[in-house]
């Protein structure tokens, strides 16, 4: 990141509150649908984790918040539509590749009418009667996509979907009867891959230095062929061994037939929740990969690079760690190899992001009845939970950046005149003082803060903000 963009990082100018950031380029129809949703995401946002009426504080602001969410006039496109431009500005201002994950999580309700939501699919629920039983789970599904730098920083959504499975309902049936291969991707929910890539790649323009990163249900020669013609690259976690060379041949057997190009230590997380050294094998080859049997016609043979990463020896208390990633990007040394690796090991912050919206928003726990209200809850929640985490890796990332990055005047002028602190204005030391709002202790040998403790410490920053604001306007009457 450039020295002269760390304050443009933020996506706001100096005084503006990050409400007014996030939410000034908003597509919304009616502008008092914009005001509403400033109000309502400026209350949940002092409230995370609570529900609509504790976080509105009155019947007359909740009876509002359930008419926007309700309104047959707002989507989740909307409420993210300014989320989504200040993505944009602040990719704008970051030098390098782009990383763009993407992932699939599931948000699961138990509901007395769960047709009015829709069907995620079935859990196994113990025996009964002789035989398994099955309880059909109500909810939604949400696939997201969220851009970041090499060095971890989360820029913001660049898209996202919402769906339930009554809209592909029969595909699983389609199966027995037809090589899932033939099925056009159309009818398939793996359509929303292309359709986040797509979003994503017109939103940030510059497809080039987008990376698209996605996990073994990402492995779709589709994927790979839009990749091509968008002009974007990406990097997936293979999950298909598919036909390579002339036809006569797979991956796997290319790869095991290559030899070790050499030999990469990392650190991974034991059973203690410590670290320790692993190391791992690493191969890597060029070579054409052809498309499934009976799309031949429709999809051309593409020249990728495969990676292959894995511990020669299984350990005791652990997964042996064995990862085979597909690339268009190229890979001419063992030094990009493991920078490809690199990369690929940011995908984990995606999880990190769905974590955030579960734990920290609770958006499992809210109590409306429709998938179209939950749908536009998670979309401001989505909001909400970006911000946690942008705040807990701009900590990391630019330390010494102003605060204004990240705060209002008023919001550092409370931090820094909390007991113990300093008279430097970095970021870093007010987000230090904001975690220790949450219950963050900063002895010496702490690490650093975490998404919990910064989400904890901006609701309690948000209720001084709130009290001051009142006595300054007691005071003046």
């Amino acid at each position: 990141m450039k020295e002269q963009c760390r304050q443009e990082i933020s996506g706001k100018t100096v005084g503006e509150s990050w409400i007014e950031a996030e939410t000034g380029q908003s597509n919304f129809r009616d502008e008092r649908l914009a005001k509403r949703f400033q109000q309502l995401l400026s209350a949940m946002g002092g409230s995370m984790g609570d529900s609509i009426p504790l976080a509105c504080a009155d019947w007359a602001n909740t009876k509002a918040a359930y008419r926007f969410l309700s309104n047959d006039r707002v989507n989740e496109h909307d409420i993210l539509s300014g989320h989504f431009q200040s993505t944009r500005e602040r990719s704008a201002v970051v030098d390098g590749p782009l990383l763009v994950l993407h992932d699939t999580t599931e948000f699961i309700y138990e509901r007395d009418r769960p047709e009015k939501i829709g069907i995620i699919g079935k859990i196994k629920s113990g025996h009964k009667y002789g035989g398994t039983h099955y309880i059909t789970t109500c909810g939604i599904l949400m696939h997201s996509s969220l851009a970041i730098t090499p060095e971890g920083l989360p820029l913001g959504i660049s898209a996202v979907k919402f769906w339930t499975r009554d809209k592909f309902k029969g595909t699983t049936a389609l199966k027995r009867h037809v090589n899932p291969t033939r099925i056009p991707i159309e009818a398939k929910e793996s359509i929303r891959w292309l359709e986040n890539m797509r979003q994503t790649t017109q939103l940030l323009g510059a497809p080039e230095r987008l990376v698209h990163i996605g996990d073994r249900e990402s492995d779709i020669y589709e994927l790979f062929c839009e990749a091509e013609a968008l002009g974007t690259r990406f990097l997936v976690r293979t999950a298909v061994n598919r036909l390579a060379c002339a036809g006569d041949t797979t991956v796997e057997a290319v790869m095991d037939a290559s030899s070790i190009d050499g030999w990469h230590v990392i650190n991974v997380q034991n059973s203690d929740g410590g670290t320790e050294k692993t190391k791992l094998a690493i191969k890597y080859k060029t070579m054409t990969i052809r498309p499934p049997i009976g799309k031949e016609r429709h999809y051309p043979p593409l020249t990728l690079t495969v990676i292959h990463a894995r511990e020669p020896n299984a350990p005791a208390h652990r997964k042996k760690i064995d990862w085979k990633l597909v690339t268009n990007l190229p890979v001419r040394t063992f030094e990009e190899a493991v920078a490809k690796l690199d990369w690929y090991a940011m995908r984990w912050k995606i999880e990190v992001y769905h974590k955030i919206l579960k734990s920290g928003c609770r958006a499992e726990e809210s109590k409306l009845r429709t998938a179209q209200r939950l749908a536009n809850l998670i979309a401001l929640f989505s909001i909400l939970s970006w911000r946690v985490f942008w705040i807990t890796m701009l900590n990391r990332v630019a330390p010494k950046a102003p605060a204004t990055v990240a705060f209002t005047q008023l919001e550092i002028n409370i931090l820094t005149s909390m007991p113990g602190s300093r008279s430097s204005h970095t970021l870093s030391s007010c987000i230090r003082l904001l975690a220790r709002l949450g219950g963050y202790l900063a002895r010496a040998s702490d690490p650093p803060p975490g998404n919990m403790v910064i989400w904890r410490g901006l609701t309690r920053l948000a209720d001084i903000e709130l009290g001051t604001s009142l006595q300054v306007r007691n005071m003046g009457n």
